[in-house]
C-alpha cells in the first residue's frame, strides 16, 4: 500500500509542476494556477515524503489499486484550478475526469471567450492521459488480465521490449514517438493557419484523442480542408498500438492485424456513408468524403472532434453513429472503446461457433496474430463484453430515472464507457454539452468514464469484499 500512496504522490508533484508551467505562461491566471500547484504539491510531497523507502513491492491486486487510484487522483488534481477559476465542484471534476480519460464530454461553453491558460489545461489533461494510457495499457493492464488484454502483452512485446533492454527504456521510447507525433501534428496545424495557441493545443488533443477543442463549435472553428485532413491522419495515428510504432521502427515489421482491421474499416465505413450523403443530399464527393471521414475518425477513435452536427444528416446517420461509438481504437492506444483486438477475437469465436452447427466434431482454432487464442484469453473477452452491456444497461437505467430521455441517457452512458465524447440527441449530441444535466447524472457520468477507461474489470473488482481481505 506505501508503493501506491507514494506513486500517487509522485503524480500529484508532476501535476503541480505543470500547473506552475501553466502559470508562467498565461498571466490572466497566474494566480489560479500558482495556488492550485502549492496545494497539490503540498499534498503530493507530504505523500511521497511519508511512504518514500517504506515500501518492498507490489503485488498483483495492489496494482489494481494503484491503476485505478492515480486515475482519481489525476483527475481530482485537475479539478482543483477549474475549481478556483470559477466552476462549480461537480463540474470541475467532470471536466477533469473527461480530459484525463481523454473522453472530450464538456459541461463548459463560451469557450471562445474562456482564458487561455484554462484551455490550455484542459489540452493538457488530455495529454496526460493519453501518456498515461498507453503505459498502464501496455505495462499494467495485460499483467492484470483483465478482457483478455493477456493477449496484447504478448503482441506488445514481441522482443521489441528486449530489444529496449527493459521496461524503462521502452517507456521512454513510447514517450519519444508520442512526443514526435505531437510536435509534427503541432507544426502542420500552425503551416494550415492555426495560431501558435490553437495549434499547440490541438495537436494535444488530436494525438491523446481527447478532442477537446477551444471553441464551442468544436473542429469547425476551422474551415479548411488542410487542417481538417491533417487532424484525420493524426487521430488515426494516434489510434494505432505504440508498441507498433516502435516495433516498425526497430524491426521494421508493419503487420499488425488490429491495425490492418481498424483501417479498413475505417476505409468501409468512410466510403459508404459518404456516398449515401452524396446521393441523398447533393452533397459534392470531395466535400462529403472529408466530412464523412474528419466525424467517422473521430467517434471510432474516440476523439470527440466534430466539424458539423452529423446528427442532421438523418436516421441513417445517426442510428450509423451510434453503432460506431462501440468500436473503439487498438489496444496499446491513446483511444478508448471495446478496442479492434477484442472485435476480431470475438467475431472469430462467432465464426468458429457456426461452423461448428453443420459439423460438431469439427476442431476450430481461433488464432489471433499467428498465435492460438488460450481459454483464458478467451474467457476474458467475453466476460468484457459481458460486463460491458450489463454496465451499460445499469448505467443508462439508473440517467433514465433520474430524468432523462431515452436517447440522451442511453447515449450519454454508451459515449461516457466508450469515452468518445459527444453523444446522440440536442441535448449532449456534438452541437451540445453535457452542462444542462444535473449533479447527480454528471457524477454516474464521471463513474461511467472511469469505468469505461481503466477496463472494467480493474475498478469493479475493487469492489468486492475478497479484494480488500487479500491486499
Amino acid at each position: 500500500m506505501n508503493f501506491v500512496v507514494f506513486v500517487n504522490g509522485l503524480i500529484l508533484l508532476f501535476m503541480a509542476a505543470l500547473m506552475l508551467l501553466d502559470a508562467a505562461l498565461f498571466p490572466a491566471t497566474a494566480g489560479v494556477f500558482a495556488t492550485s500547484a502549492l496545494i497539490t504539491g503540498m499534498v503530493g510531497g507530504a505523500l511521497a515524503l511519508v511512504t518514500y523507502g517504506a515500501f518492498t513491492g507490489l503485488r498483483r491486486l495492489q496494482t489494481f489499486l494503484l491503476t485505478t487510484s492515480i486515475w482519481l487522483t489525476a483527475a481530482i488534481a485537475g479539478a482543483l484550478p477549474l475549481y478556483l477559476w470559477s466552476m462549480s465542484p461537480v463540474d470541475a471534476l467532470f471536466e477533469a475526469t473527461s480530459g484525463f480519460t481523454t473522453t472530450g464530454s464538456t459541461v463548459m461553453t463560451g469557450l471562445d471567450d474562456t482564458p487561455h491558460g484554462i484551455l490550455m489545461w484542459r489540452a493538457m489533461m488530455q495529454m496526460m492521459g493519453g501518456i498515461g494510457f498507453i503505459v498502464v495499457g501496455i505495462a499494467l493492464l495485460p499483467i492484470l488480465k483483465v478482457g483478455g488484454m493477456q493477449l496484447f502483452r504478448t503482441e506488445s512485446s514481441d522482443k521489441t521490449d528486449k530489444e529496449l533492454g527493459n521496461a524503462a527504456r521502452f517507456a521512454f521510447g513510447t514517450l519519444v514517438v508520442y512526443a514526435a507525433l505531437m510536435a509534427l501534428c503541432a507544426m502542420l496545424y500552425r503551416i494550415g493557419g492555426m495560431s501558435v495557441f490553437n495549434a499547440a493545443a490541438h495537436a494535444m488533443t488530436t494525438v491523446s484523442t481527447g478532442g477537446y477543442s477551444t471553441s464551442d463549435s468544436s473542429f469547425g472553428q476551422f474551415d479548411s480542408a488542410f487542417l481538417q485532413w491533417v487532424a484525420v491522419v493524426f487521430m488515426v495515428m494516434g489510434a494505432l498500438p505504440f508498441a507498433w510504432y516502435l516495433r516498425v521502427l526497430l524491426r521494421h515489421r508493419l503487420r499488425s492485424e488490429q491495425v490492418m482491421a481498424l483501417l479498413w474499416t475505417l476505409a468501409a465505413v468512410i466510403a459508404c456513408i459518404s456516398l449515401w450523403l452524396t446521393l441523398t443530399t447533393g452533397t459534392p464527393v470531395l466535400d462529403a468524403l472529408r466530412l464523412v471521414a474528419f466525424n467517422v475518425v473521430s467517434v471510432i477513435t474516440t476523439t470527440g472532434y466534430a466539424t458539423t452536427d452529423y446528427t442532421l444528416w438523418g436516421p441513417f446517420a445517426v442510428a450509423a453513429f451510434f453503432m460506431l461509438t462501440f468500436a473503439g481504437g487498438c489496444t496499446g492506444s491513446t483511444s478508448g472503446g471495446v478496442k479492434s483486438m477484442r472485435w476480431i477475437i470475438l467475431l472469430r469465436a462467432a465464426h468458429a461457433e457456426i461452423r461448428k452447427i453443420p459439423l460438431p466434431n469439427a476442431v476450430s482454432t481461433i488464432r489471433y496474430e499467428g498465435r492460438k487464442v488460450e481459454d483464458d484469453v478467451m474467457s476474458g473477452v467475453i466476460s468484457y463484453f459481458t460486463i460491458f452491456a450489463l454496465t451499460l444497461a445499469c448505467l443508462a437505467f439508473a440517467l433514465g430515472l433520474l430524468g432523462l430521455d431515452f436517447q440522451t441517457a442511453l447515449s450519454g452512458a454508451l459515449t461516457s464507457l466508450t469515452n468518445v465524447g459527444p453523444g446522440i440527441g440536442p441535448v449532449i449530441g456534438p452541437a451540445g454539452s453535457f452542462a444542462p444535466l444535473g449533479d447527480s447524472a454528471k457524477l454516474l457520468l464521471v463513474a461511467g468514464m472511469l469505468l469505461g477507461r481503466l477496463e472494467m474489470l480493474t475498478v469493479l473488482v475493487l469492489l468486492t469484499p475478497a479484494f480488500w481481505r487479500e491486499v
